[in-house]
C-alpha cells in the first residue's frame, strides 16, 4: 500500500477529482473534435505559412493535448479522500504553519496537489521545493530547501494538522 508521502500519489477531494474528470472527458471528446474543426476550417483558408488562424489553432491543439496528458496522469495517480497522516507530521492534506529563519512572521498553508486550488487558504504542492523539504518533518524540526534563485532558505515547522476546510 502506498504511503501518504508517496510522491506518485495525488490526494484529491471528491470535488476536485470530479471536476478534473469532467474536464478530461470534455477535452478528450468534444474538445478534440472542436479543435480539429478549427484546424480544418483554417486549413481551407489557403497558404499555411502565413495563416495565423491555422497556427493559432495548432498551438491551441498542443495545449489541449498537454492538458489531457496531465489530467490523465493526475487521475491515474489520484486517491480520493484525505491522506492518512498523523497530526504533528507534515504530509499531503495537512494545514502547515512554518516560520522562515530570521523572520518572526508565521505562514500557514495547505500542503496538497495544485489541483486543490479552490481551497480558502494558500496551497503548496508536496512536489514544490518547500513542500518536498518539509514533507515528513515533525513539529519543531527545521528544513532547508533551494529557492528558484539558487539561494537556500530554512524554515521551522510550527504546526501540522489535518485540513478541515473552511
Amino acid at each position: 500500500m502506498a504511503d501518504s508521502r508517496d510522491e506518485n500519489v495525488t490526494w484529491l477531494t471528491q470535488e476536485a477529482y470530479d471536476r478534473l474528470k469532467a474536464e478530461y472527458e470534455y477535452l478528450s471528446g468534444p474538445g478534440r473534435v472542436d479543435i480539429a474543426k478549427k484546424i480544418e476550417a483554417a486549413r481551407e483558408e489557403g497558404d499555411l505559412k502565413e495563416n495565423g488562424g491555422y497556427h493559432a489553432a495548432k498551438d491551441e491543439q498542443g495545449k489541449i493535448e498537454a492538458r489531457i496528458f496531465h489530467l490523465r496522469q493526475t487521475l491515474d495517480s489520484a486517491k480520493v479522500g484525505e491522506a492518512p497522516t498523523a497530526e504533528g507530521i507534515v504530509g499531503p492534506g495537512m494545514t502547515v504553519t512554518i516560520r522562515f529563519q530570521g523572520d518572526e512572521e508565521e505562514v500557514t498553508f495547505l500542503l496538497a496537489s495544485r489541483e486543490e486550488l479552490g481551497a480558502p487558504i494558500d496551497v503548496y504542492s508536496p512536489k514544490s521545493p518547500l513542500g518536498a523539504a518539509i514533507n515528513g518533518k515533525k513539529i519543531g524540526e527545521k528544513a532547508t530547501y533551494s529557492m528558484p534563485n539558487g539561494r537556500q532558505n530554512t524554515v521551522e515547522i510550527l504546526e501540522a494538522v489535518p485540513y478541515v476546510g473552511n
